[in-house]
């Protein structure tokens, strides 16, 4: 196995940022999004001896799904450019003995890996938490060999909401979409990823939308408090909020998601995959 990518350049800002609570929730999402990573490689179709790439896999990725798939003559890489999920990702592979899986630290918007040389280039909710999508997308493509396939699985915050409606979720979204903006973060990329996919040159675009009710009890129900507990220090420096007004209005959306009887949707999420054109 590489040791890694070396002389990766400027490290692009992660909306969540790279906390140990935050390394928690990507593990546990990671097993919440199994299945629907699972159907989406199962609509692509990964052959055994595959060569697939997760961008911006973080602690876990898709990595042990690719691994599955590509078999034992194929091979799976992963690209974080965290150090400790990098860590922590090779300590996932190493515990499961995945012989055909390496991952390197490296930025998703330049890899400096051989163009052309992967049969599937796949990134998970990377778009919606990094600014300079559209080059992201270009070193997915430069990185598919013609007649190869580029995947993404991607947010969009528009069906993301609570009923009965709560003025701290509309005040705490106002803020974090601010912030989100200030950082060159697009909450809504999620409707644009196929049309991304098309100025970069894919063809044979499809798209799939994949929606959920978060049940009481759910951990998912709780995200958007999870995501406002993980920027709450970086907001409250750019005084978006007084700390007290966000301390009330956390406070009054955890009990309101508490509530048995309140109704929490998901994010609308687009799986779309498409093919670059052969030589």
């Amino acid at each position: 196995m590489g040791c890694g990518l070396s002389n990766r350049g400027p490290v692009q800002p992660y909306l969540l940022g790279h906390s140990q609570v935050e390394e928690r929730r990507l593990r546990m999402q990671a097993e919440e999004l199994r299945e629907e990573s699972a159907s989406l490689f199962d609509r692509i179709g990964i052959c055994a001896g595959s060569r697939a790439i997760d961008l911006g896999c973080g602690p876990q990725g898709v990595l042990d799904l690719m691994s599955e798939r590509v078999g034992a003559t194929g091979q799976v890489i992963g690209v974080e450019q965290d150090a400790g999920s990098v860590r922590i990702a090779r300590r996932f592979i190493a515990d499961r003995a995945f012989k055909n899986v390496e991952v390197l630290q490296g930025d998703a918007t330049a890899t400096r890996l051989p163009a052309g040389t992967f049969d599937l280039v796949h990134a998970r909710l990377v778009l919606v938490n990094v600014p300079h999508v559209e080059t992201v997308v270009r070193e997915m493509v430069r990185l598919a060999r013609p007649g190869g396939v580029v995947a993404s699985h991607e947010a969009d915050y528009l069906s993301h909401f609570c009923d009965p409606p709560l003025r701290a979720w509309d005040r705490l979204f106002e803020v974090f979409r601010e912030y989100s903006a200030a950082n060159g973060i697009d909450l809504f990329v999620g409707r644009r990823t196929h049309r991304l996919f098309r100025e970069a040159g894919l063809i044979d675009i499809e798209v799939h939308p994949v929606i959920h009710i978060y049940p009481h009890g759910h951990n998912r129900r709780a995200i958007f408090w999870h995501f406002l507990r993980n920027v709450r220090d970086r907001v409250l420096e750019r005084k978006l909020i007084s700390e007290s007004e966000f301390n009330e209005l956390t406070a009054e959306l955890k009990e309101h998601l508490d509530r048995p009887d309140a109704l929490v949707v998901s994010h609308l999420f687009f799986q779309v995959w498409g093919r670059k054109p052969a030589d």
